[in-house]
């Protein structure tokens, strides 16, 4: 994964990765102490990394059977294959770094740069922090005007709170009290009721299990000592809340969900947690069907009554691209094969549903690249597309996190191996127009990896929520920023025709343009423009006072809004019975899909009962034949009986004329 991290570049950084595990440089250097410091199976692998980024694919032969370390070692180098040095650079480093956080601050100040705040403007205040009942000072950033951070002391605010949010389109750091979570990145944040809940995390390589909640009206943290159900029937084992990162956390009925997450325990299955918001409790939800295997940095996003999970890295730190989706109601799993060219595998990308049909893909990061690609994948027909980006596409980015705001999707932080992405910038799902809405400056949470983003509210206005982050410092400030109209119309206003890539994708997920929003910008204009052509004229009248002026300004205002409200009433009316005509439409479709499979039915059934008529005229065609055959036989028989009963008769005739004539038969036959 991608860290947006300061310090030594590649390839300085590996080798003095490398020097602080204890290899000595030379190709054919064995390990110090790094049998003593980590697992056999980190050992190894570490070695093969070393070996793979300094000499190459493993081409000596195999060692003795006599000797079984050196052949652990060249069995883990060989299974490498080809990877390339600066991969397996890369990924010598991110291993460490998972081993051993702190690795980089603690190895020679020869090579390192001071992990510290940047003090922007020159302005930098002190303030005590209380956290985990120690007192520290820390340094609180300030940016410049034209954009960053704004220290809410520095501007006349009326209240406190979320209302020191004054400035649009600019991160405000907020005044927070309470008792301050730890700072961390990897975690997951959901807001609920105006309460943001923060849940796990990373910090210093150490995962966490913690869980609190800032409550956006007062400002204040605190942590919820939350229990956990001890057993059930359907579970009668004791359940396990392991720690993790790299989860989500998803906001469904009363209940938090947490989806996945990397843990200690690399044989942990893929695990949805449950915490139930009215009573405290963590549960586990027994899913059916066959689960996908556990992973970290995946995206899981909302559609309707299920959930879409995308990619992540399994605990093999294997990257995965593949989708699944859990269907909230019946808790049952389904694999989808999606057909087209899916985003490559990946972790640490942003996901979000447009016009609850589109899933959007963006960004993300393999071992050794960052991406800035954006895929599309069709919910109905299941087709990845990968459609063409407008405006100031963002630069390759892993860790960011994104919320949406009505058809607008804001994109912030992460990093790209080398800094962090320090633009927050937006895109318009709808024209696929990306554009930057302020920029941060210096190693600031905003610029790092990992942090999350929500969306929360401040008297009907919608406000972006920031917490956590890593960027050489594990990060717990809070940073909110308030988008404008601007910012989410701006990357509307694009000149020329749009594309057929990205009018194809408009066409589909806006079908029913948002009259109402086009008709309040035209309409602002034009009260504008009639406001100022009727007050030339009459400036030059001095008969007529300016409270006159005024007022008659004030009449066709309130005119004009009149007939604002009235086209705005006209323009619901018209889009409800559009509604209502789609809705209608597609009842009658479904009737009609329902009495064509009726005609289809009748239409079998039909062709049964003349294949039944056929076997029965045929059946009745034999009996006939039986029953002339049976009637012959019944008449040849009958013939049979009387010939000879006649013959009887006549020979029993015979032998009494017999008698008769005093003749006795000649034996006891005859007679």
């Amino acid at each position: 994964m991608a860290r947006a991290s300061s310090g030594l570049a590649y390839p300085e950084r590996f080798y003095a990765a490398a020097a602080y595990v204890g290899f000595d440089g030379s190709p054919n250097s064995n390990d110090k102490d790094i049998g003593s410091r980590f697992s056999t199976d980190v050992a190894l692998i570490l070695y093969a990394l070393y070996q793979q980024a300094t000499v190459g694919p493993c081409n000596v032969p195999k060692p003795s059977l006599w000797n079984p370390v050196e052949q652990g070692k060249w069995k883990s180098w060989k299974q490498l294959g080809n990877m390339v040095s600066a991969e397996a650079m890369r990924l010598f480093v991110k291993i460490l770094e998972e081993e051993e956080p702190g690795w980089y601050s603690r190895a020679s100040n020869s090579v390192l740069e001071p992990v510290t705040d940047v003090q922007m403007n020159h302005n930098a205040i002190v303030e005590p922090i209380i956290e985990n009942r120690n007192s520290f000072a820390e340094t609180k950033t300030i940016s410049a005007e034209n954009g960053g951070l704004i220290e809410t002391q520095d501007i006349d605010v009326v209240s406190e709170g979320l209302g020191s949010v004054v400035v649009y389109d600019q991160w405000t750091s907020l005044p927070i009290t309470g008792q301050r979570p730890k700072g961390r990145y990897e975690h997951a944040a959901a807001v609920v009721e105006d309460k943001m809940y923060i849940y796990g995390g990373n910090h210093n390589g150490r995962y966490l299990s913690d869980l609190h909640v800032l409550d956006l009206r007062s400002c204040t943290w605190s942590k919820i000592e939350a229990k956990v159900e001890s057993k059930s029937v359907e579970t009668p084992s004791p359940i396990n809340i392991t720690p993790s990162a790299g989860h989500s956390l998803i906001p469904w009925e009363n209940k938090l969900l947490s989806i996945a997450g990397h843990t200690k325990d690399p044989s942990e299955t893929f695990q949805v947690k449950a915490f139930d918001l009215q009573i405290g409790t963590w549960s586990m939800l027994n899913t059916y069907g066959k689960p996908p295997v556990s992973r970290g940095g995946q995206s899981v996003t909302l559609v309707g009554t299920t959930l879409v999970i995308f990619g992540g890295e399994d605990a093999k730190q294997t990257l995965l691209n593949d989708l699944h989706i859990l269907d909230l109601e019946t808790l049952t799993w389904d694999e989808i094969d999606a057909v087209g060219v899916p985003p490559s595998p990946r972790s640490g990308h942003a996901a979000v549903v447009h016009a609850e049909r589109y899933l959007l893909i963006f960004g993300g990061g393999s071992h050794a690249t960052c991406f800035n690609d954006l895929h599309v994948l069709d919910l109905q027909t299941m087709e990845w597309s990968r459609p063409t980006q407008q405006g100031e596409i963002p630069v390759p980015r892993a860790g960011h996190a994104g919320v949406t705001v009505g058809e607008n999707w804001f994109i912030v932080g992460g990093g790209d191996n080398k800094s962090g992405a320090s633009e927050t910038v937006v895109l318009n799902m709808s024209t696929l127009a990306w554009s930057v809405v302020t920029s941060v400056e210096g190693r600031v949470p905003l610029a790092s990896e990992g942090l999350s983003l929500v969306l929360g509210s401040l008297n009907g206005e919608d406000i972006l929520i920031s917490f956590g982050g890593y960027n050489g410092h594990y990060n717990s400030e809070v940073n909110v920023l308030k988008p404008s109209h601007k910012s989410t119309l701006q990357s509307k206003i694009m000149e020329g025709p749009l594309p057929d890539s990205v009018s194809a994708v408009h066409n589909a997920t806006n079908p029913t343009r948002d009259l109402e929003s086009e008709f309040e910008v035209g309409q602002e204009g034009k009260i504008r423009e009639t406001a100022i052509d009727n007050f030339e004229p009459m400036k030059s009248k001095g008969g007529e006072t300016s409270e006159h002026i005024l007022a008659m300004l004030k009449a066709e205002k309130e005119e004009l809004e009149s007939s604002f409200n009235n086209e705005k009433l006209l323009s619901l009316q018209l889009k409800q019975e559009l509604a209502d005509a789609e809705a209608r439409n597609t009842d009658l479709y479904k009737e009609l899909q329902s009495v064509r499979g009726q005609l289809a039915s009748e239409q079998s059934r039909c062709f049964k009962l003349e294949v039944d008529v056929a076997e029965l005229r045929q059946k009745l065609q034999t009996m006939e034949t039986l029953q002339r055959e049976l009637e012959l036989l019944q008449r040849q028989k009958a013939t049979s009986e009387q010939v000879a009963i006649n013959a009887k008769q006549r020979q029993g005739s015979g032998g009494v004329w017999g008698w008769l004539a005093g003749s006795t038969p000649q034996n006891a036959d005859d007679a």
